[in-house]
């Protein structure tokens, strides 16, 4: 298919572009930036409400609706908005002591309602915050549970997402402009140079998107298929991971994202280069990315849109914390050592270090990573349960090429969730052994090891 008929058919919405299923009816990410300028008054309005009322913002949320905004922060500097997207006790006790309850907005943000780490920080600081509505807003998308328990309990606002996009693509729309507004982000600033970018990705020459993404699938077709995301202020790589891999990683194909890794390291990477010069370019490059993505998805012969291994662990979470989750897989035999793990890299591969581990500790892991570069393979690291949704579809269905060592600290007393039977550190707990059951069932040669005995 020529680069021409390719720009002319996916916005066209064609699904045959992919694979002919259902890819036509998750396009809404093309056009929502129009959609977007048309309530920018609204967004507005409601950021002014706040002032005066509330100091702090905490944005509950995960993955799709979470990265985005953690980005937005980063690149705009805003000491004042935080992003929960941890169940790690320690975090959620360190986060709590920093607010005043009193004046601090919690945002709770997810497109189908019911995700389980959102749902239980929602829960949790609604009993926190003395079950204000007026401290609650929701971001989720139309008739979700979460809009109707929004509703009865008087949430100070309600926002609605485009069910025709799926959270990997949403941060144009209110998931992540509903956030950039409440830090202070000019959005009519920045929506004016993201439609300049969608007009240049309209058209066959010098397209920004079309170029980065035949970059991407050509570099797969090649053998290139890690993407080494130059490091940047506002860490875009953190979002753009979530991006290429639950988009690409599926049905034994995939595209590694490797924030931070050199391109020039080995003959199995491509660099992917972030053009974020001034904070206001970073809703374009959102942009630009997405539309590569979905050209790379073609390439690859794939569904871009769907996430097809996702649900496997968070069944395997469920098990284990009903009780009836094995602690190990059986059958597998002796754990695997780390050094065991390490010494089957080959070129190619990429090394994973899955960190279920209280954020801030996050530098402990570099005598790892380090350990990890030695093997002479890309290494990624991710913090549980994030990663979950981010890069855990690539390493279930993706190429069978990944080394995982899964890293656990200790989660300090435990935090009670609200009309649960199990509290965040159980949770954690649960999703790390989850993860480690789903991989090591599939034959990933996995690792685990507490982050205190590196």
């Amino acid at each position: 298919m020529q680069p021409s008929e390719l720009v002319e058919r996916i916005w066209a919405r064609d699904a045959a572009v992919w694979t002919g299923s259902d890819e036509g009816s998750w396009l809404g990410w093309l056009d929502e930036p129009w959609r977007m300028s048309e309530d920018v008054d609204l967004l507005l309005q409601f950021a002014d409400s706040l002032v005066g009322r509330i100091d702090t913002i905490v944005l509950l949320g995960m993955g799709g609706s979470s990265l985005a905004p953690e980005v937005i922060k980063g690149t705009f500097q805003q000491e004042t908005f935080h992003v929960l997207d941890t169940t790690h006790p320690q975090a959620i006790r360190r986060l709590q002591e920093s607010l005043d309850l009193e004046r601090t907005l919690f945002v709770a943000s997810s497109k189908s309602g019911t995700t389980l780490e959102t749902r239980s920080h929602l829960d949790y600081f609604w009993e926190r915050a003395g079950r204000r509505g007026r401290q609650f807003a929701v971001v989720t998308d139309p008739g979700s549970q979460l809009e109707g328990l929004a509703r009865e309990r008087g949430f100070r606002a309600v926002f609605a997402g485009e069910p025709s996009i799926g959270g990997r693509y949403s941060a144009l729309s209110a998931f992540g402009l509903v956030p950039a507004v409440l830090q202070g982000v000019d959005l009519e600033r920045l929506l004016t140079r993201v439609e300049e970018m969608i007009e240049a990705c309209r058209v066959a020459e010098d397209n920004p998107g079309l170029e980065l993404g035949l970059a991407f699938g050509r570099g797969w077709e090649s053998g290139r298929d890690k993407i080494c995301i130059n490091p940047n202020p506002g860490g875009f790589g953190l979002w753009a991971e979530q991006l290429i891999a639950e988009s690409t990683g599926k049905e034994g194909k995939g595209l590694v994202p490797a924030p931070g890794e050199a391109p020039d390291g080995g003959p199995d990477r491509q660099p992917g280069e972030v053009r974020v010069d001034d904070p206001y370019d970073l809703g374009a490059e959102f942009f630009r990315w997405e539309l590569a993505t979905a050209v790379a998805g073609a390439i690859l012969g794939i569904n871009p849109f769907d996430q097809p291994n996702v649900q496997e662990a968070k069944d395997k979470t469920n098990e284990v914390l009903s009780g009836r989750g094995p602690g190990t897989v059986p059958g597998a035999g002796p754990e695997r050592t780390v050094d065991d793990v390490l010494a089957q890299a080959r070129e190619g591969n990429y090394v994973a270090i899955q960190a279920f581990i209280d954020p801030v500790r996050e530098p402990e892991l570099s005598p790892l990573i380090a350990r990890a570069h030695e093997t002479g393979c890309v290494v990624t690291h991710g913090l549980g349960p994030r990663y979950l949704h981010s890069t855990g579809q690539l390493h279930k269905g993706g190429p069978p090429i990944g080394l995982f060592v899964q890293v656990s600290d200790e989660t300090g007393a435990e935090i009670p969730i609200p009309g649960k039977k199990f509290g965040f550190g159980r949770l954690i707990r649960a999703q790390a052994q989850g993860d480690y059951s789903t991989l090591t069932a599939r034959g990933r040669p996995v690792a685990r090891v507490r982050l205190e005995d590196l």
